[in-house]
């Protein structure tokens, strides 16, 4: 039986529709999880409702000297960390023309959901080397690999974290760390609520135009079944869409 199966989960993002939706599905598969949010009031309480496998560690993954820190940041019963998965992001401003949008709002979708994901692992990752052992696992998303007008920021951000995590794995690829890429299409998740900044009007417009979405557990199940292989096996990457989508 692998780390993978048995060893602790550091879960970003925890405390969102995604990362809540992962959090309760690593739980039932017996594995326990550092829950990592920069909501403290969430991801306690998340924790709190997950009992004994899980503990919660308030951190915002832009918060360079904290990230640095995150080793330590977790509770000495729930090391090591066999298991990182990259799951915080946000599209705050988005959905707009590049030219209209804010030159903070594209740096700040950057700095969190690609230099905040690449922090968090380098933070995380050398003691997987040192351990010979370890699953690093990130959830990008369909625009990733395809061109969606007015998003021009958040798909500049997944498609770099598919070049990082491509990377990674050749890597890595003479030791025994497995390097996953997720690549979820549209999800019922608060994203597009944060993207308009709480805007229930927009959130529902944007919703309403499409006939289906993926809910935040099947995703969920994807990463469990990633993590389920045999040692040998490596899913590099997994694209999950709703069935109307292409």
């Amino acid at each position: 039986m692998s780390e993978d199966t048995t060893g602790t989960v550091v879960l970003t993002g925890a405390a969102g529709g995604l990362g809540r939706a992962m959090a309760r599905a690593l739980v039932e598969s017996g594995r326990r999880v550092v829950l990592v949010d920069r909501d403290e009031g969430a991801v306690s309480a998340l924790a709190a409702e997950l009992g004994a496998a899980a503990c919660a560690v308030t951190l915002d993954i832009t918060d360079d000297a904290r990230v640095d820190r995150l080793p330590d940041l977790v509770p000495e019963d729930f090391r090591p960390v066999a298991v990182l998965i990259n799951n915080a992001g946000h599209d705050i401003g988005g959905r707009v023309r590049f030219d209209r949008g804010t030159a903070d709002d594209w740096a700040g979708i950057l700095r969190t959901n690609l230099l905040g994901t690449m922090r968090v692992t380098r933070a995380l990752l050398p003691g997987m080397v040192e351990r010979d052992a370890g699953h690093v696992v990130t959830v990008s998303s369909i625009n990733a690999v395809r061109i969606v007008p007015d998003m021009a920021a958040y798909s500049t951000s997944k498609a770099g974290l598919r070049m990082f995590t491509e990377t990674l794995r050749g890597e890595l690829a003479e030791t025994a760390i497995r390097v996953t890429e997720i690549l979820p299409g549209l999800t019922r998740t608060g994203i597009i609520r944060t993207r308009y900044r709480g805007d229930e009007a927009k959130t529902k417009a944007y919703f309403d135009q499409f006939r289906m979405a993926l809910e935040p557990e099947d995703v969920a199940r994807s990463v469990v079944f990633a993590l389920d292989q045999p040692p040998h096996v490596q899913i590099a990457e997994l694209m999950i869409l709703p069935v109307n989508r292409f």
